[in-house]
């Protein structure tokens, strides 16, 4: 039981300082404004560790390259503790520290999705609640690129727009394929 409890918390923090790092990465690639309280939210959380590895992995194409690596690096030093306490970290290999990787990389991803997901629902909330919130334009940048192709596919039925539950049911697809993918990994591991 205290295993159990510590590996929530262990999940919890890990994918929380994670989930921020892409949430940095996500609003710089979607050129969200920073100037509200959860761009900088993100940006005080995730700061310590940015700054530094900027100086050792640039930004490229106008993406966030070392908040995205920090989220992996993240996700790897999560699995790579989880492995560690199976009892299984002194028969590591090469082959099972690339599978490590291979999962914190399946972890981010998934990670991803999710932010998209609430970023779709509260883009959509939004948009009928008050299109004029002050956080709407960050949600709105984050899900637009996803939004746009389905929207140009999908017309609007009686006024509404059904492009975000499309969306969410792709990602929702995507997160099941995710699942599965992780799970053979992770046996494979142990």
């Amino acid at each position: 039981m205290l295993t159990q409890l510590l590996y929530q918390i262990t999940d919890w923090l890990f994918g929380a300082l994670s989930l921020a790092l892409l949430a940095r990465f996500a609003m710089q690639w979607g050129r969200a404004p920073f100037r509200n309280p959860l761009g900088e939210f993100v940006v005080a959380v995730t700061d310590w560790a940015v700054k530094p590895t900027r100086r050792l992995i640039p930004s490229a194409f106008g993406l966030d390259l070392p908040s995205l690596f920090l989220a992996w690096l993240t996700q790897a030093i999560f699995h790579g503790l989880i492995f560690a306490l199976s009892g299984m970290a002194s028969t590591a290999t090469p082959g099972m520290i690339g599978m490590v990787a291979l999962l914190a990389a399946f972890a981010v991803l998934r990670l991803g999705v999710y932010l998209l997901m609430g970023a779709v629902i509260i883009t959509a909330l939004l948009s009928w609640i008050n299109p004029y919130a002050p956080l709407a334009p960050v949600f709105d940048a984050i899900s637009r690129p996803f939004l746009r192709p389905l929207q140009r596919i999908i017309p609007l039925i009686g006024g509404v727009d059904l492009s975000p539950l499309a969306l969410l049911l792709l990602l929702q697809i995507l997160l099941s394929l995710l699942s599965m993918v992780m799970m053979q990994f992770s046996f494979r591991l142990l």
